[in-house]
């Protein structure tokens, strides 16, 4: 059978059975190009894709999947659903939400049409680039990556529709060296259509933000202002993102709980969350459950306005769904972000002695999200005048939610990073008397 086929099919099935079906069905195209030595080098291309049932009877939600379309291995996947549905034991009744057809969507178009030898040679000007600065001491890659999903959906409540969106990205990690000092780090750029991406000006960006950081030197302990640039404040996001989880509000674990309406950040924050914004790598007419997409304003002026959320969590904690539902074919009913962002403002000050956090690591071990407490090693800048040095071998420490309520400006440089089930965008922002400890 096609997929539309089996999601026909499928439905029918459900409607025999008398109970509600969402057949979601995604599949992914990856293409990886890989340059070496000034030459095109590796070259793969993956595809993934398979059909997610979410069967709900008597208050019960069951999943399953399948890659394959046959009318057997639909049977089979269609009562295993039914099954897994019949062994939940929740505390809370399951149920998919009413949804009107949305149209076919192509985000994408023409955006990664181009000739494969265009993107190779895309892998290799990138790579020359590079691999052209005589304190490179490895390239370890440099890598052209591209990636198309496809998105449908259809239920016994009403939802029908689909979407196709991608994005092209170029990324290297180099190993630098000036006398003893060595450093390495990865850069990355990454844009919704091929032609936007400029490997000469990527090549010269990862060079920058690598080499910088040669010849640094200790930084002594201190409380000093700090200023974080936009690839440190998405990584501050994307741990904010945790509290503004619907599902995570409605299982306890959120810090915001009950903090709606109340001042949650400085005045300077606003965070947003916009599927529709053009041009958005993470873009999505409608959500995995087939609500409609629009632009959710979820800090504003440091208030906190809502959570993200889907139907499920939305009636479990009494607020309104936003259409933030995510899943893939294989997984359950989640809530994810698509294009995630602080928006920016006109600050930029950079005063003697701020340190300028470039770069932090082991984020996943010296943050918690459940508390908000962050202890992590770091790389930076320390403002001396005009000049900017170097610094390394410390570690910044704070609250977060402390963090966001003492910022006092936020930058114009606003970048996109790729985030936790979406895009993540930030400028950087400035904080007062953060503790640095070094040597």
């Amino acid at each position: 059978m096609t997929r539309d086929e089996a999601r026909t099919w499928l439905l029918r099935q459900a409607e025999k059975q008398g109970v509600d079906l969402e057949v979601l069905t995604t599949s992914k195209r990856t293409l990886d190009l890989e340059a070496r030595d000034g030459q095109p080098a590796d070259i793969s291309l993956a595809e993934q894709g398979g059909l997610g049932l979410r069967v709900v009877r008597d208050g019960r939600a069951g999943y399953a999947s399948t890659e394959e379309l046959s009318e057997e291995a639909l049977t089979w996947t269609f009562a295993e659903a039914l099954a897994n549905a019949e062994l939940q034991d929740s505390d809370h009744t399951a149920f998919l939400p009413d949804a009107e057809p949305q149209e076919q969507h192509d985000l994408l178009d023409e955006g990664l049409s181009a000739p494969l030898a265009e993107k190779v040679g895309a892998a290799v000007e990138f790579e020359r680039g590079v691999s052209s600065d005589p304190r490179v001491q490895a390239l370890q890659f440099a890598r052209y990556g591209e990636s198309t999903t496809e998105v449908d959906i259809a239920s016994t409540r009403g939802a029908r529709g689909g979407y196709r969106h991608g994005h092209a990205s170029l990324v290297g990690a180099v190993v630098m060296r000036d006398g003893d000092s060595v450093k390495q780090g990865i850069h990355y750029d990454v844009k919704p259509v091929f032609p936007a991406l400029e490997p000469g000006r990527t090549a010269q960006e990862t060079l920058s933000v690598i080499g910088r950081h040669l010849g640094a030197r200790p930084l002594s302990t201190g409380r000093r202002r700090a200023i974080f640039e936009p690839d440190v404040t998405a990584t501050l996001l994307q741990l904010l993102l945790f509290s503004l989880s619907g599902k995570n509000l409605a299982e306890g674990r959120s810090l915001l709980a009950d903090r709606l309406g109340q001042q949650v950040a400085s005045a300077a924050v606003t965070v947003v969350d916009d599927p529709l914004l053009r041009d958005g790598v993470a873009s999505r007419p409608f959500d995995s459950e087939g609500t409609p997409a629009e632009r959710l304003v979820l800090i504003d002026r440091g208030v906190l306005k809502s959570f993200l959320h889907n139907s499920e969590t939305a009636a479990r904690t009494g607020q309104a769904n936003t259409g933030h539902a995510s899943r893939s074919y294989r997984s359950t009913l989640d809530v994810g972000p698509s294009n995630f962002y602080l928006e920016p403002g006109d600050g930029g000050t950079r005063s003697d002695g701020s340190i300028i956090v470039t770069d932090v690591m082991g984020v996943h071990a010296g943050a918690n999200p459940l508390t908000g407490d962050v202890s992590v090693q770091a790389m930076g800048l320390e403002v001396a005048g005009s000049d900017l040095v170097p610094v390394d071998n410390f570690a910044v420490s704070f609250s977060l939610f402390g963090l966001l309520e003492r910022i006092e400006e936020v930058g114009s440089d606003f970048e996109w990073h790729p985030g936790d089930g979406g895009m993540c965008g930030a400028p950087s922002i400035a904080v007062p008397e953060v503790s640095f400890g070094g040597s």
